[in-house]
């Protein structure tokens, strides 16, 4: 199933309340987008999530939901609130009480990519930020309430994976001295996004295929987990962090010659994962 704003991969049957969202993963650049920008075709990827879509691919093989984003995150941030407008990119929007992703250039419709590279030559009207966000941030926010409804009305809970990467330059110094870094960073808003158990199994999941696992640090999970993560409700959200070096040239934005075997590793992961909940099935889902 597909949509302008998302690709969803359903499974045969639902076999597990978990679903695989990745919203930074879209590579759709228009022409007009590009021609647009001040910056080269490589520099506009840099905030892309590359590839974290196809690590995922095997969800619904696995009885789970995989939503992936198709517009890429220098268009629209999906994980990002909606009111998150930038005032010094986007006409006629009023100055806001301070936010640090606004003002880095990171709101909804980023100003900036990675390393605080600006996309545009100046600003861009209001009516084109409304549209960006009716026909591609509403759309895929739809399908991912519908998918968590869905889980839960199959299976009493809904377990949502935000999956990510991350540049290894941002995890180089999290590790203690004489430490290595984390190659995998699970974000759970400290506990209010999910409940530790279910974090726990997901941590097992990549510990046992040999990956260093943090918890939070740096990154807690932002929008996506924040709005959906509601233990209380059984809705639980865990944002995942893959380091991209251990699957990709970082420099080039190319698959690393060995992707297909770290593919191979994550679809064991997400096997684990999805076993997450099937203990506990309602005979309705079986």
């Amino acid at each position: 199933m597909s949509d302008p704003s998302y690709r969803l991969s359903l499974p045969a049957r639902r076999s597990t309340p978990v679903v695989f969202s990745s919203p930074h993963s879209g590579n759709d650049y228009s022409v007009e987008f590009r021609q647009r920008s001040r910056l080269d075709a490589l520099a506009l990827r840099s905030s892309e999530d590359a590839f974290v879509d196809r690590l995922f691919a095997c969800a619904p093989l696995l009885g789970a939901p995989l939503l992936a984003a198709r517009m890429p995150r220098a268009w629209i941030d999906l994980n990002r609130a909606p009111e998150e407008l930038d005032p010094a990119l986007i006409e006629e929007v009023p100055r806001q009480p301070h936010n640090p992703r606004i003002a880095s250039g990171l709101g909804v419709i980023p100003r900036v990519v990675s390393a605080g590279r600006p996309i545009y030559h100046g600003k861009i009207s209001k009516d084109e930020a409304d549209d960006r966000l009716s026909r591609h941030w509403q759309p895929y926010h739809r399908a991912l309430r519908g998918l968590l409804d869905e889980s839960h009305r199959l299976f009493g809970q809904a377990i949502l994976i935000d999956c990510h990467s991350m540049p290894h330059e941002a995890i180089e110094a999290q590790g203690r001295p004489g430490t290595p870094p984390p190659e995998v960073v699970l974000g759970d808003r400290f506990g209010a996004a999910a409940d530790r158990a279910i974090v726990d199994r997901i941590a097992a999941a990549f510990s046992a295929e040999g990956l260093r696992v943090a918890r939070n640090t740096p990154f807690a999970g932002a929008y996506i987990a924040q709005t959906y993560g509601r233990p209380s409700r059984r809705q639980h959200v865990v944002q995942i962090e893959i380091d991209r070096a251990l699957y990709m040239q970082e420099s080039s934005l190319t698959p690393r010659p060995d992707f297909d075997r770290f593919a191979d590793l994550i679809a064991r992961v997400v096997a684990g994962i999805t076993e997450t909940g099937r203990d506990a099935l309602p005979l309705a889902a079986e």
